[in-house]
Formats: structure tokens, C-alpha cells, sequence
């Protein structure tokens, strides 16, 4: 085939392109008026009348009667026009848009529409006829005409939903025992989207009689015909205001989540709203709702605990996550966890190659598989039900599935209960994280993520002696990777209590209150700290973003700013107070006593380590003394075995002889010391083994 003979070929296959999209586009536009006839024979309409009063307005009404060859040009000229718009305002888009929940920016399609259909009707008008009998004043004048009528046809819809929302008003205002007076808290955009929610809604049950805003900026302006009325500090002003006009609040929504209007002030008008017999919720946020959008109605849900105590959020590099996740092979162990489900949906959200689920129960791995399904269709999932402790289990899945990340959530977590089953903890935070970190590094994975707790710090309790060793064994694996110049990153980010968990405290206090108390707590002085799930994911993904691109230091790990730590019975006053009760008359609070292995307070630092600044906001760093790998899989070898056996006492006594501080057995005899090297030799990575006693029988391997 000859140079002419492609690029005829080529024409041809453009040409036949540009054909069938043009076709697509005008069956699309003819079907769009066939759903809008009305529209579209007033907006045909409005064409012809624009014409006809830019002439009027040239001559004159008299004038342009005594003139016939005025009229005959007219008379054609709307003919010609009439049959262009009929042509051009479908394909402009003119009827492809709701115009009931039309935008300022679908205006743009009106006036795009004149400028096409009056300017190209002059172009043929100059060819055709030089413009004669055509008045100049009359093009000028008839695209401002014909914008003006197009948009008054469009915005009549918006005008009816205005009527609508008066007749609601007038109607309530009759009939005030089927409409709730209701106080809205916040006057930004969620406040506007539910006004207009309301009025499009013929039977909801509040009535919008007043806001409260963040400052006094909009005090005394309206929103949607609702009056701002003041700060939230102005709350108790506010209600008598609105109770001199006969419509004193009997409800309060947040259109906000009310930590974003500060803690304390979001604290004391609910306390406010509570002592006056008012009842307050919020609007669900749009990553909430499930089935609201299909109703054309928003969800209102009870303030809760986690409402108040969510921080303001860290800035996050979405970017960066994007960057880490799009297009790789991701696996997540414990995928059906509190921590885990949360870090697998966060994951599909960013367009992943694929999601490979670990998970040992048979339910949380169906949920979450589920969830995906419906929240993530597009995005490959492979749910496995394994167990880590079973390493050939866990190798097998990633030869198959050659995983480019990897997140290990999967762990025993409740203090109490591995307390009592020391040797299950082990066999599933010790050896359950060497056998997913061998098969990370066997299968060549950029990084493993590892997700760790503060109370690995001093630890007092078998589970955080278990993270502990989990958090030393990441390290000294990912300080091997920077000696050898190769090798995947191994990172652990370390937080505190989660709020909501299963399991945790939020359920377990929401349990007591549902059975009418009382609320049971270990020590009236114990705090510890809190954070949001959704917070403690999306900064764990972020650090390891930074971490993967070289921004954090080999052997570092990532410790999540939690803010000030909490009391835990100020959590159970707060969620007594949120469900309309008083703490101590009519719902008690009572000290069990502190359980074994639990500590007073939290701390996120070891005193032996040392901390290096971050470059993620809201991530902190710190460096803990490595121990030597060689030790450590010696170490963990034994525990395996011995934990298989169920030989408690002696599985404790290597833990302690490992992990500093750590004193279950003090009678027992030291297996080996380990002489830790400092903070400022950490690159090296090498930990010297030191024998205590020459009659110490070796560690079976």
C-alpha cells in the first residue's frame, strides 16, 4: 500500500469515526427532547419571539405594520431561524440536564446554545442576503433577548421548588404538630443541601426555623429563608428569641460533624439542648448514607462518643497516597478487622490491580468480600481464608498472587484474653508476622506494613511484648534491606486505641447503657489514647507512601500523633450525658479494679528510643535499639515451638530475656543476654549475641 493509498485509508477510517460518534450524539440529543417536547417547543418559541421583538424594538410597533417588506423579511427570517434552533439547541446540550437541580455552571450551556445559534444565523443571513432589511440593533439586541428568555424558562423550574418550599412553610406554620421546629447547627454548604433537601420532601417531620453558625460574620442574614441567629455560644439567646415568636425548638441538627465546631462548644450545646428537654442528631455525611439518595432525603443519626472526640484532621497528601496504591498487586492480613476492613476499603478506593484478602474467620471475610462487592465491583478481589500461623498456607498465597504491597493487620489483640492464652498470642503476633514477612520477602514486595499498638511500649501485658517482638523483627529486617543496598521496605506504624473496634470500650459501654448500666471501669484514674479508625488508616497510608519513597529513615517507625490521652471515665460520662441521662443518679459508674496485664496510663515513646522528626503531618518517628536478626528467628523459633507444645512458663521466659522490662517469670534463668546496639549505629543493624551462663541448654530449632 502506497504513501496516497494509507492516507486515504486513514481519511476513511477518521472519517467513518467522526460519522458514527456524530450519529451517536444527534440519537442522543433527539432522545433528551423527546423527554423535554414542552421545553423544547417554548424554548423554539422564545426564538421566534426574541427575533420579533428585536425588530419591534428597531421600528417600532406602528412602524413596522406600514412596512411590508420589513414584515416578509421578518417572516423568513424567523422561519430560518426557527428551523437552525430546532437543529442546534438539542445538539448543544439544551435539554440533557435536570434544570430542576440545575447549577449556575449548567447556565453556561444556555448561553453557549444563543452564542452558536445567533452567530451562525447572522454568518448565513451576511452570505445569503448581505444582511438586507436586517436591522444591525436587532442582532445585537436579539442574543440578550433570547438568553434572557431561555434562562427565565429554566429557572421557573427552580421557582416552582421555591412555591413548594413556601406552601411547606405556610402549611407547618397551621398545622404545627405535624412539623418539629428544628434549630440547625452550622450555616455552610451541608446546611444549604438540606434545606433544599427539606423542600423537596413533602413529608418530613422538621421545620427549619433557625441557625447557629461557626462566628457572627452571617449573624442576621438568612439562608434559604432561615435566619442566622448567632454563634453557638449565643444557643441559649437563640431558643428564647425563637420562643417569643411561637416556634421554640424542639430538635437540633448538626450539619456538621460537631468536632468541627470545637469540642467544647459542640459539648456544652448538646448539654444545653439535653437540660432543656430539646434532642439533638446529626446528618449522616455523604460516605455514610446507603440507601438516603435513593429516597431524596438525607439520614439524621444520634450524636455519638466518636462524634465528639474525632480530632480535626492532619492534612493528608492524597496524591501520595494515590501514588502508593493505584495499579499494585495490594494484600491485607486480619481484611475482616476493625483496622483491617478499614485499610481494605481505603485501598479499593485508590484503584488498586487488586485486593488479596487474609482473613481467619469465615464471617469477617465474607462481610468485607460483600462490602467490596457492592462499594467496588471493578476492583479484582481474592478473599483467602488462612490462618498466618500456618506459614505454608501463607507462602503458597503469595506465590500465586505476588503481592506489591503488603499490610499486616492481622493479630490477638484484647489484653485479657491473650493474657490468659499466652501461647495462642505468640503463635499469632510472633510467629504469625515472621511467616508473612518471609513470604514477603521471599516474593519480592516493594514493602510490608506492619500495624502495631502503643502498648508494646514497657510493656507489661503478653500482647504487647508480642507486638513488641513483632515491631523489633520489621526493624531488623528492614535495616537488613539497607545494609545489602536491596530489598523491600518493612515498616510499622504504631497508635493507640481505636474508637468503635469490636470489642472495645465504645461497644462495650454502649452494651451497659442499652441493659441500664451500670458502666464498669478498671481504675477511675486510667486514660488512655483515642483515635478515629478512618484516621488511624488513612495516616498509616500516608506514612507508608513517605516511607516507600525514601522520605523516613531505615529502621524508624511511624507513631501516629494522638493528641492528649483521655480518661476513661470521662468517656463514660460523656456517652451517659449523650444519651440523655445523668452520670451517677441515673446511670452509675462502677471501679472493677484493673484487669491483669492492663497498665494505668499508655505512653507512644520508649525512654531507650530514640525520636526523629517526620515529614508526614500528624506522624511522628521513633528509633528503638535493634536486636540482631540472627537472634531474633532464633528466638522466634523456639517460641514457635515451645508455644506449639503449650509450654507457657518457658515461652515467657524468652520473651523476657528479649524484651526489655518485660518480668513475668523473675525466678527464671536467663536463656542470653543481648547487648543492643545504640540509636546512632542503627544503620548497621548488628546486635551481638552474649552467652550469661556456659550451662544453658541451646534453644531447640
Amino acid at each position: 500500500m502506497g504513501p496516497r493509498a494509507r492516507r486515504t485509508h486513514a481519511l476513511q477510517i477518521v472519517s467513518k469515526r467522526l460519522s458514527d460518534a456524530g450519529w451517536r450524539r444527534l440519537r442522543a440529543a433527539i432522545l433528551n427532547v423527546s423527554k423535554s417536547p414542552g421545553l423544547f417547543v417554548a424554548d423554539l418559541f422564545a426564538a421566534v419571539l426574541a427575533l420579533s421583538f428585536a425588530f419591534m424594538l428597531r421600528y417600532g410597533v406602528d412602524a413596522l405594520a406600514l412596512r411590508a417588506e420589513v414584515v416578509r423579511a421578518l417572516a423568513i427570517a424567523c422561519w430560518q431561524y426557527l428551523a437552525m434552533c430546532a437543529i442546534l439547541f438539542p445538539l448543544c446540550g439544551l435539554y440533557s440536564r435536570n434544570w430542576r437541580y440545575g447549577s449556575v455552571a449548567d447556565l453556561g450551556t444556555v448561553v453557549r446554545a444563543v452564542a452558536i445559534s445567533s452567530g451562525l444565523f447572522v454568518v448565513i443571513l451576511f452570505f445569503g442576503t448581505r444582511l438586507q432589511d436586517i436591522p444591525r440593533s436587532a442582532i445585537v439586541v436579539e442574543p440578550l433577548l433570547l438568553a434572557a428568555f431561555l434562562l427565565a424558562s429554566r429557572l421557573s423550574f427552580r421557582w416552582d421548588e421555591l412555591r413548594q418550599w413556601g406552601r411547606a412553610v405556610t402549611q407547618a406554620s397551621s398545622v404545627n404538630v405535624r412539623r418539629v421546629p428544628t434549630l440547625l447547627v452550622g450555616a455552610q454548604g451541608a446546611a444549604d443541601l438540606y434545606l433544599r433537601a427539606v423542600s423537596r420532601d413533602k413529608n418530613c417531620q422538621h421545620l427549619p426555623v433557625g441557625c447557629l453558625d461557626v462566628d457572627s460574620v452571617h449573624q442576621g442574614m438568612t439562608l434559604r429563608g432561615v435566619p442566622i441567629l448567632g454563634t453557638l455560644d449565643q444557643f441559649g439567646f437563640a431558643v428564647e428569641q425563637l420562643k417569643r415568636e411561637g416556634l421554640c425548638p424542639r430538635h437540633i441538627v448538626f450539619t456538621e460533624p460537631p468536632s468541627a465546631f470545637g469540642d467544647e462548644r459542640s459539648e456544652t450545646l448538646i448539654r444545653q439542648a439535653e437540660s432543656m428537654g430539646i434532642s439533638v442528631s446529626r446528618l449522616s455525611q455523604m460516605t455514610e448514607l446507603k440507601n438516603a439518595h435513593r429516597e431524596n432525603r438525607f439520614e439524621l443519626r444520634a450524636i455519638e462518643l466518636t462524634d465528639l472526640l474525632e480530632r480535626p484532621q492532619a492534612a493528608l497528601d492524597h496524591e501520595a497516597i494515590d501514588r502508593l496504591v493505584k495499579g499494585r498487586r495490594v494484600l491485607v492480613t486480619g481484611a475482616g478487622g476493625s483496622i483491617g476492613s478499614e485499610l481494605t476499603l481505603q485501598i479499593a478506593a485508590c484503584e488498586p490491580a487488586e485486593v488479596v484478602l487474609i482473613e481467619n474467620c469465615e464471617l469477617n471475610l465474607y462481610q468485607i468480600d460483600m462490602e467490596l462487592s457492592e462499594r467496588f465491583p471493578d476492583v479484582p478481589r481474592f478473599p483467602h481464608m488462612c490462618n498466618v500461623r500456618r506459614a505454608n498456607r501463607v507462602d503458597r498465597i503469595f506465590e500465586d498472587h505476588r503481592p506489591e504491597l503488603v499490610f499486616h493487620a492481622a493479630a490477638l489483640k484484647h489484653v485479657p484474653m491473650v493474657e490468659k492464652n499466652a501461647c495462642e498470642g505468640v503463635l499469632t503476633n510472633v510467629v504469625g508476622t515472621m511467616n508473612v514477612a518471609r513470604a514477603a520477602a521471599r516474593s519480592g514486595v516493594l514493602a510490608m506494613v506492619q500495624v502495631s499498638t502503643d502498648k508494646v511500649v514497657n510493656p507489661t501485658s503478653v500482647m504487647g511484648a508480642t507486638k513488641r517482638l513483632a515491631e523489633l523483627y520489621c526493624q531488623a529486617l528492614d535495616l537488613r534491606g539497607f545494609d545489602e543496598h536491596r530489598g523491600p521496605r518493612f515498616m510499622t506504624v504504631r497508635f493507640g486505641n481505636v474508637l468503635g473496634s469490636s470489642g472495645s470500650l465504645i461497644p462495650l459501654f454502649k452494651k451497659q447503657l442499652a441493659r441500664g448500666g451500670p458502666l464498669t471501669i478498671t481504675d477511675p484514674n486510667m486514660t488512655r489514647f483515642f483515635m478515629t479508625i478512618r484516621e488511624a488508616v488513612e495516616l498509616t497510608l500516608q506514612a507508608s507512601a513517605y516511607g516507600l519513597e525514601g522520605e523516613i529513615g531505615q529502621g524508624e517507625i511511624f507513631v501516629l500523633d494522638m493528641g492528649e490521652p483521655i480518661k476513661i471515665i470521662d468517656i463514660a460520662k460523656r456517652m451517659i450525658t449523650l444519651a440523655g441521662f445523668t452520670p451517677d443518679v441515673d446511670i452509675p459508674i462502677t471501679t472493677i479494679g484493673m484487669r491483669p496485664g492492663e497498665k494505668l496510663f499508655e505512653e507512644l515513646f520508649d525512654d531507650g528510643e530514640q525520636r526523629v522528626a517526620s515529614p508526614v503531618p500528624g506522624v511522628l518517628g521513633a528509633v528503638p535499639s535493634p536486636v540482631a536478626l540472627e537472634v531474633l528467628e532464633e528466638a522466634f523459633e523456639a517460641l514457635q515451638t515451645h508455644g506449639e507444645m503449650g509450654e507457657e512458663e518457658r515461652v515467657l521466659e524468652i520473651i523476657g530475656q528479649i524484651v526489655e522490662g518485660f518480668e513475668r517469670s523473675p525466678k527464671a534463668a536467663p536463656l542470653w543476654g543481648i547487648a543492643r546496639t545504640r540509636p546512632q549505629a542503627r544503620k548497621q543493624g548488628k546486635g551481638r549475641r552474649v552467652k550469661i551462663a556456659s550451662n544453658i541448654t541451646p534453644l531447640p530449632r
